[in-house]
């Protein structure tokens, strides 16, 4: 899959609406949701880590400063750059919400509660922690998941990319 089709994939999983346009709230839900499914109080640091770190990517993202996101804005701010600079850090404290024991990896369960809730179907987070999760040993690492999904949305691929951002690409609004 090249660049621009993994992006569109990752642009319509934040577009929570569906409506083509990614807008401030539905980007900044993201840590709330993340909060929500895993039993964090609003106040706890890690969900106020997610929530501040989510402000600070979306400044980056939203480039003309109007609280909406088109994919033209997305596909010229992503990237190698964008991504470990500013995706890394917000996954990784959406990650560290959902991980309840603070190991530094999650179960199914725990991966599958932050995928939903980060508007990935079921199914997907179902494939993707199976793609992750190779050796079998019930528990995908921080900085794996991460990688992961740095290898899809930069285009090198990605098999745990792959099948979470699973959708036909017809589906998804140009």
């Amino acid at each position: 899959m090249d660049q621009t089709a993994a992006q569109r994939l990752v642009f319509a999983m934040l577009d929570a609406d569906g409506d083509g346009i990614v807008s401030e709230d539905e980007y900044l839900a993201r840590a709330r949701n993340v909060a929500l499914a895993t039993g964090r109080e609003e106040d706890d640091p890690l969900a106020v880590t997610a929530r501040t770190l989510g402000r600070k990517a979306w400044a980056s993202m939203d480039a003309d400063g109007d609280g909406r996101m088109t994919f033209d804005e997305y596909a010229a701010w992503a990237g190698a750059e964008a991504f470990d600079t500013v995706c890394a850090p917000i996954l990784g404290a959406l990650f560290d919400l959902a991980d309840a024991d603070q190991d530094g990896t999650l179960d199914f369960s725990q991966f599958t509660a932050l995928r939903t809730a980060l508007n990935n179907p079921a199914a997907n987070a179902e494939a993707a922690f199976a793609a992750l999760d190779a050796d079998g040993v019930g528990r995908v690492g921080r900085g794996d998941y991460i990688a992961a999904i740095r290898a899809h949305v930069t285009g090198e691929g990605s098999p745990m990319g792959a099948a979470l951002y699973s959708r036909p690409l017809e589906d998804i609004p140009a």
